[in-house]
Parts: structure tokens; C-alpha cells; sequence
């Protein structure tokens, strides 16, 4: 290797080193597919598989958990993805992509298999063990957000970029029916256990049923592992941050379908000096107000668009049960058949909205956001949204005054996970992977994430003391006053369709290298 202090990097060398370095970018930009995301989505796959199982909440003995522990247990995970959004989004711009792509995975792995197997102690008891292992899990699970999305982007050649962070995302669906559909089979394997168990308040098998179902959230993500710790490291942190443009080159080759690149071997193992982070650098560039405002568009939108789906998804038995669509209302039943009941129908509700909303409205995005754009789909969902929301908000009253309307009530309900999915909830995970430099492209995502985790925190504490004091359906009305204010932080987004990363990232490409 060799540096400027050599006498190599003279103006013209510089100038022959960028046109490489686009060159090779531009192999990337124009390829037509790169097998690098299917492992990808497999890994998006594995990590949702345990964070869905991780929302039910276990009883203590038996007994029914108080609201704050039940509280703790929520916001447990949520708030450990916040810390590790950004703890890890900050290492990947420092350490690279691929360590800590594997890092927070193995994170993830170890403190399910804890959860499993919590138990009672003589100084310590299982919730307070449950929480601590659950902030941990989210702290590996906040690390995949950044992560999934700038490997993908960074991979990913512009015609079809959206549609590969899409498929990483769409996992989540997945997952989630997936984790339901293994519950709704665990539980219908306990039936007669379960009835058979002392009494509503000992219900022992219950204990089991949650133990086995974390406890497999860690089968496919000990597949995953594989496949997080044999891809490459992305070709642009390679130039951008390692300054290598021959390693980049090579890892160019073996992920791109249509062949070996075109570029050459000369002297491209140089090392040479590009913009590097720091902490002034960081301000000099989001302090100008083109780049400021992308980042408090991604941030705010997907703060706003969190508080409305993790209000909603944690609290889903909640909504039902104010519904009267739980079992104690449908069935009749009372004792352990109660339990049996309650926790099945559970899983037809989550089936029913997953299926009937989550999924589609992933594909509906796939099928058109490299032809309509981010930005569009965006602006539709949060519309869309607001207007749900108002109508079941102000029309709670009579959705859930007779069995028909009800069921209009679902109705609404499943569209609105559809137009979560089909707009915001897809496009504010993808955006912030495609609009800021390498330097800090994981930086910003994880800061992102992080302000919609807060999102998720603020709902489920705000939801638990608000329906106290007001209903449900006044909350409705709020989630429809932040969606709406959604509307105007996309506004501040650009149009990523159709454009190269750096193109994006308003930086000046022609004299990158110095």
C-alpha cells in the first residue's frame, strides 16, 4: 500500500482514482440483480421470528400481571431498540457493515434462549429477569434495523433497489403470520393439558407453551448467523470508508449476476484519502438545511408512524376485548377453557390481521415502488391513515354497537394495517438507507429508527394511562392528528426512484478523492 506522502496522489492519479471508483459504483448501479439480499431476507426472516413470540406477555404463578409489569414487559424491548439503533447504526459507519451484522445477531439468539429460560429466584423474580433480557434482545433487534437496510441498499442496483429493501422488509409479515400460525399449533397441541390444568389462576401449561415458543425464535436465527457471517462486506463501505478500491472491486465480482467487473487491476490496491466522519463533519453537513431536513423528514416520519403501529399492535387484545371480541364475550366460558380460549382466539385475531392487511400491503409496495416512488407511496399511506383513523376514531361508538358493524370495525382495522404496510411502514424503513453518504448512511438510519422507537415507547406508555382516562377512541383520534402531521415531513423527503446512492447523498462525486 501506499499513501499521498509517496508522491502517487497528484491531481491527475486522484482524478484517474475516481473515475474507478464511479466505474466501479456504476457496475453495481447497473446490474440486474445481485444474489446478496436473498440471505438477507432470510436473516429478516430468523430475527422477526423471535421478536413476535417475545410480545405475549407470561403470568407470574399464575396470576394475572399488574399493569406496570405488564407495562415493563412491552416497553422493554422497544426501548432497547432505540439504544441499539443507534449504538450499532454508529459502529457500522466505523467498524463496517458485516461485524456487526453478526454481532447483533448473536445478541439476539442469546438472550431469547435466556428468556426461555427465566425462572423464580430467592432475590430476583422472572419479570424482573424477563425485562432485563428483553431490553437486551431489543438492543440486538435495534442493530438489525440499520443494518438489513443499508447492506441491501448498498448492494443493490438502482432499477430495483426499492424492490430488494422491500423483500428484506416483507419478512417481517412473514414472521410475524409464521410466529402465530406456530402458536395457534402450540396452543391446539396444549388443548387438553391446558383444560386440564388445577384452575384459571394455576394454569400451568401455560408456563411451557411461552417457553417453547421463544425459545424456537432461535432455530432460524442460528440459520441466519450463516448466512450474516459469509457475505461480503458492502463494496461501498470498502471504498468510501476502508479506502480499497481493489477489495471492493473483487467483492464486486462475486455478487453480481452478470459476470466479473470490468475494471482493472492496476494500482487499484492504493489506498487513498476521502471525506472521513467526525463530529465537526457531521455538523457542517447536516447543518445545511438540504441535508437537515431529510433527516427530520425520515426521523419525524417514522416517529409518527410508530406511535399508530405499535399502539395498536401491542395493544391488540385490548382493542378486541373493548370490541367485545373476546372470548369471555363470544364463547361464555369461564375457567381453564377460558384460558384455551382466549389465548386461541388471540391468534385468529393476529392471523386475520396479518393476513388480511400486513402482507398484502407489503406486496402491494413491492409491485410498484420502483415505478410510483418512496415518496408517493408515503404521501398516500399517511392520507389514507389519517383518514382511517378519524373514521374509526369518531365512528368507534357505532362500529362496536351491534355484531355487524363490528365486523365492519375489522374491516377498517385490516385496512389500515394494510395502508401502514402500503405506505409509511415500508417506505420509512427504506428511505433513510438511500438518502444520506456512506460515512454516515448507517448513522442516520439508526438515528431514524431510534426517533420511531421512541414513537413505539411514547404509545405504549400513553396508551396504557390514556384509555384509563378517555377510551380507547379517543386514542384513535390522536394516532389520526400524527399520521396527518406525517403528510408534511414527507414533504421534506426527496425522490430516491431512479437515482444512484451518491447522487443522493448532495456531495459533489467528480473530486471525491483527495
Amino acid at each position: 500500500e501506499q499513501d499521498h506522502r509517496d508522491g502517487y496522489f497528484d491531481a491527475e492519479n486522484l482524478r484517474a482514482i475516481d473515475r474507478r471508483r464511479r466505474a466501479a459504483l456504476q457496475e453495481i448501479d447497473q446490474a440486474p440483480f445481485t444474489y446478496v439480499s436473498w440471505p438477507l431476507s432470510r436473516s429478516q426472516f430468523a430475527y422477526v421470528l423471535q421478536l413476535v413470540p417475545c410480545q405475549g406477555s407470561p403470568s407470574n404463578d399464575g396470576r394475572m400481571l399488574s399493569s406496570n409489569q405488564d407495562l415493563g414487559i412491552k416497553v422493554a424491548t422497544p426501548v432497547g431498540n432505540l439504544v441499539g439503533q443507534l449504538l450499532f447504526g454508529w459502529l457500522a459507519d466505523i467498524l463496517g457493515r458485516k461485524r456487526m451484522y453478526g454481532i447483533e445477531l448473536m445478541i439476539i439468539i442469546i438472550a431469547t434462549f435466556a428468556q426461555a429460560l427465566a425462572g423464580d429466584g430467592h432475590s430476583i423474580g422472572i419479570i424482573g429477569l424477563l425485562i432485563v433480557w428483553r431490553f437486551l434482545l431489543g438492543i440486538g433487534i435495534g442493530g438489525d434495523y440499520p443494518l438489513s437496510a443499508i447492506i441491501t441498499s448498498e448492494f443493490a442496483s438502482v432499477r430495483i433497489r426499492g424492490r430488494m429493501i422491500n423483500a428484506v422488509f416483507a419478512m417481517q409479515g412473514w414472521g410475524y403470520l409464521t410466529a402465530t400460525l406456530v402458536a395457534f399449533i402450540i396452543i391446539t397441541a396444549y388443548k387438553t393439558s391446558i383444560l386440564g390444568d388445577p384452575s384459571i389462576d394455576n394454569p400451568v401449561h401455560v408456563d411451557e407453551i411461552w417457553r417453547i415458543l421463544i425459545g424456537l425464535g432461535c432455530v432460524p436465527g442460528c440459520i441466519a448467523l450463516y448466512f450474516r457471517l459469509t457475505i461480503p462486506e458492502t463494496p461501498r463501505f470498502t471504498m468510501d470508508i476502508e479506502r480499497n478500491i481493489q477489495q471492493a472491486s473483487d467483492d464486486i465480482k462475486n455478487v453480481i449476476a452478470t459476470g466479473d467487473s470490468t475494471i482493472g487491476s492496476d494500482r487499484l490496491g492504493y489506498r487513498f484519502y476521502t471525506r472521513k466522519a467526525s463530529w465537526s463533519d457531521f455538523l457542517a453537513y447536516f447543518g445545511q438545511w438540504k441535508n437537515g431536513r431529510t433527516l427530520l423528514g425520515t426521523a419525524w416520519s417514522w416517529f409518527v408512524v410508530d406511535i399508530a403501529f405499535y399502539g395498536l399492535t401491542f395493544n391488540q387484545p385490548m382493542v378486541l376485548k373493548t370490541l367485545n371480541l373476546n372470548a369471555t364475550s363470544t364463547t361464555g366460558t369461564t375457567g381453564t377453557q377460558l384460558v384455551y380460549d382466549n389465548l386461541r382466539h388471540l391468534c385468529i385475531g393476529n392471523l386475520i390481521f396479518c393476513a388480511g392487511g400486513l402482507l398484502p400491503g407489503c406486496y402491494f409496495t413491492f409491485l410498484f415502488v420502483d415505478s410510483w416512488g418512496r415518496k408517493p407511496i408515503q404521501l398516500m399511506g399517511f392520507t389514507l391513515l389519517t383518514i382511517l383513523f378519524i373514521a374509526i376514531g369518531f365512528g368507534f361508538d357505532r362500529l362496536s354497537a351491534t355484531e355487524p358493524a363490528k365486523k365492519g370495525f375489522v374491516v377498517l382495522y385490516c385496512f389500515i394495517n394494510f395502508f401502514q404496510n402500503f405506505g409509511p411502514n415500508t417506505t420509512t424503513f427504506m428511505v433513510p438507507g438511500e438518502v444520506f453518504p456512506t460515512r454516515y448512511r448507517a448513522t442516520a438510519h439508526g438515528i431514524s429508527a431510534a426517533c420511531g422507537k421512541l414513537g413505539a415507547i411514547i404509545a405504549q406508555v400513553g396508551f396504557a394511562k390514556l384509555n384509563v382516562m378517555m377510551g380507547i377512541k379517543h386514542i384513535l383520534d390522536i394516532f389520526a392528528f400524527f399520521t396527518f402531521t406525517g403528510i408534511f415531513s414527507t414533504l421534506l423527503l426527496p425522490e430516491t426512484k431512479g437515482l444512484s446512492l451518491e447522487q443522493l447523498s448532495n456531495e459533489n462525486q467528480e473530486y471525491f478523492s483527495r
